[in-house]
């Protein structure tokens, strides 16, 4: 057992997944009223009641008192009824039922299977020798249990030689289904879904490639079970199919786990489409549906489990919105919460590349979005028509000039997602690439970050570099709309769409006055961007002072008692430099040295914007000294860019060489 995501920046890592049992692992079943109460299985029916509250496990298998031995599979099935959560069902070749998490069984069912039989099957169209075969009843038992959401009285039950057996009285009385339409005798019927949504259908997933057959076989009972219908539509001719899910909101939504993928369908299984994104090709065996989150979990063989995160969207898929330009579907209300970092720096530290983590879906809102077509380039257009008329042996003509120009003075196209309040004021804006179909963007909660612009990427080679961020909104309710970039303007695609950000209070010490935090931080952010602004402004002016000193010994006719009044300017840009960023030599010289004004900044920001807590005392006086230390910082910058402009004035009066940030000055004579 383990978790699905974790609140830390080290993702999920081995360490946090737990063994609840030795053997073969089959079908483990969680109490949905008591989350300490799993029940856990092994090969051939072994079953325990797990306590994770103290690790143990009490062996609850039932045990045969009267008749010969249970013929239980492999991979036995085993359920916990919707209607009790102490009530379990589980089977051999009969069906076992207990009301008091194992503590006693009932048997509910004669040997629902066709019996052992008589000679050993011919699979793959030849007889086997006993040597070769593993038990000659080994197909003689119950693969699958579902229960009615609705009654508890209607049980159906499939077995591993190709019968499905139904109770609408709580198991006094069993009925054999007919046979189901295409398949061969002993098609294993591996799993059955009962309908949430109508007490009369469900739905069975069947296999026969234990016989070389390796098609695909999905049906469907609107009968309670006792007719069924194939469902298969366009599934791939090869590949057998094992498991299926019904969504509990809309019924035509379908999932189905086959040998080579994931399979979706909108409409009953009228059409299916390979739903595979972040999913290998590989035989998908068990998947089951979280509620409360609409995630789709899904197992694989040999590959691990995958998480759909929010399959939602899927149940506005419809063709409508398939004929629009673009849509926002329904947004799932986003938990806001900082991630922990337990290895001491944000992700695994210095773990090594070796030390696996699986990992988290991204902290934020996240928007799923869909979009018709993609936008194509004059070029692109062009290049279309040029192959068409190729396809067609067609001459093409060679582009104009003037086309192009055009195509390259077009600029790239793109989406934009802005971000907005209640009260309608921008947030955040959220460029990316325009792509065809079905996409997902996340918001992480934050504002831009306040520092300069940079195309510099992100140098994420030593662990204890952290990427600048903006601090966090306050939880409440917030818009979404989305534009679209494209020759040169913004077309609104998507109208303002709502959803909430919503706190997962796993904070010890919350905010008092979360409106009070967020008044702080909007004053620490500006501050922040007019500070690091400055900074980057004096480094600017610094490094033009060895151009200017070059310009006035290089122009001929610059006095050169210009030169001498650049050094106190140079000295005096040293002096904002210290003031801003602390003295480097008194720190070398004395080993300590007062926090810097910038420093002071830095430090609220760094350690208030990680975290939901309330400023410090410390924060906020600190902030006071910081906001009237920089006052005369800018001051002095000001003076200074005063006294560099009258020297560049100078320089271009004098016709000196160019000097970065001049603009030359000329008239035609």
């Amino acid at each position: 057992m383990g978790p699905s995501r974790t609140i830390n920046s080290s993702d999920i890592t081995n360490r946090e997944w737990t063994f609840t049992w030795g053997g073969d692992g089959f079908q483990t079943r969680a109490d949905w009223k008591d989350d300490n109460i799993l029940y856990v299985q092994s090969q051939n029916g072994g079953l325990v009641r797990y306590d994770k509250k103290n690790g143990e496990q009490l062996f609850i298998q039932p045990v045969n008192f009267i008749d010969s031995g249970y013929r239980f599979d492999w991979d036995a099935p085993l359920i916990i009824s919707r209607h009790d959560n102490k009530r379990l069902y589980f089977a051999a070749n009969k069906l076992f039922r207990t009301n008091d998490r194992g503590n006693t069984w009932d048997i509910i069912s004669p040997d629902l299977t066709r019996g052992v039989p008589q000679k050993i099957l011919r699979l793959m169209n030849r007889s086997w020798s006993i040597d070769e075969y593993a038990t000659k009843g080994s197909l003689a038992n119950i693969s699958s249990i579902a229960e009615s959401p609705l009654d508890e009285n209607i049980l159906y039950v499939g077995t591993g030689d190709g019968l499905i057996q139904v109770t609408t009285d709580g198991g006094k009385t069993w009925n054999k289904a007919s046979s189901l339409p295409g398949v061969t005798e002993f098609t294993r019927v591996h799993h059955i879904v009962a309908s949430q949504h109508n007490k009369q259908v469900a739905y069975a997933s069947c296999y026969a490639y234990n016989a070389g057959d390796y098609k695909p076989y999905l049906f469907k009972s609107t009968d309670g079970g006792k007719t069924w219908a194939s469902i298969n539509a366009n599934l791939p001719t090869k590949g057998s199919t094992y498991c299926m899910a019904e969504d509990p909101v809309k019924p035509d939504l379908l999932f189905a786990g086959t040998q080579f993928g994931l399979y979706v369908t909108v409409d009953g299984g009228k059409e299916w489409i390979k739903f595979m994104i972040g999913l290998p090709t590989t035989t998908v065996m068990d998947m089951e549906i979280q509620r409360r989150e609409n995630d789709l979990v899904v197992s694989t063989f040999g590959r691990g489990v995958y998480i759909l995160d929010d399959y939602s969207p899927l149940r506005s898929l419809t063709k409508e919105t398939l004929q629009k330009k673009a849509e926002i579907f329904p947004i799932k209300d986003a938990w806001m919460y900082i991630e922990a970092i337990p290895f001491g720096f944000a992700g695994k530290g210095f773990q090594g590349a070796d030390f696996y983590t699986a990992a988290n879906p991204p902290v934020g809102a996240t928007f799923t979005y869909f979009i018709k077509d993609e936008v194509k380039s004059l070029k692109d257009k062009r290049r279309e028509a040029e192959k068409a008329k190729q396809e067609k042996g067609e001459d093409i003509d060679y582009p104009s000039y003037d086309i192009l120009f055009k195509e390259g003075q077009q600029p790239d196209p793109y989406l934009l997602f802005t971000v907005t309040d209640e009260q309608g004021n921008v947030i955040r804006k959220i460029k990316t690439d325009i792509s065809k179909g079905v996409n997902r963007i996340t918001w992480d909660f934050r504002y831009q970050p306040f520092s300069p612009v940079s195309f510099t990427p992100f140098d994420d080679t030593y662990a204890w570099n952290t990427p600048d961020v903006g601090y966090m909104v306050t939880p409440g309710n917030y818009k979404v709309s989305l534009s679209q970039f494209e020759d040169s303007k913004f077309t609104e695609l998507v109208s303002p769409q709502s959803f909430k950000c919503v706190p997962l209070n796993n904070t010890s010490l919350p905010p008092a006055d979360k409106i009070a935090l967020d008044a702080f931080n909007k004053k620490v952010a500006e501050l922040t961007r007019a500070m690091n602004g400055a900074d980057a402004y004096q480094r600017e002016l610094v490094e033009k002072i060895p151009y200017l000193k070059k310009a006035v010994l290089d122009a001929a006719a610059v006095p050169v008692g210009t030169y001498e009044q650049l050094l106190p300017i140079a000295n005096k840009l040293n002096e904002i430099n210290r003031q801003l960023n602390g003295d480097g030599l008194r720190a070398k010289y004395e080993s300590a040295v007062p926090i810097s004004v910038k420093g002071r900044v830095d430090q609220i920001a760094g350690s208030l914007w990680v975290t939901t807590a309330a400023p410090t005392e410390t924060f906020k006086a600190s902030y006071n000294v910081a906001a009237d230390g920089f006052e005369a910082i800018l001051n002095s910058l000001r003076s200074v860019t005063d006294e560099i402009k009258q020297i560049e004035n100078l320089l271009e009066k004098n016709k000196a060489p160019y000097t970065p940030g001049r603009l030359p000055d000329w008239k035609k004579n």
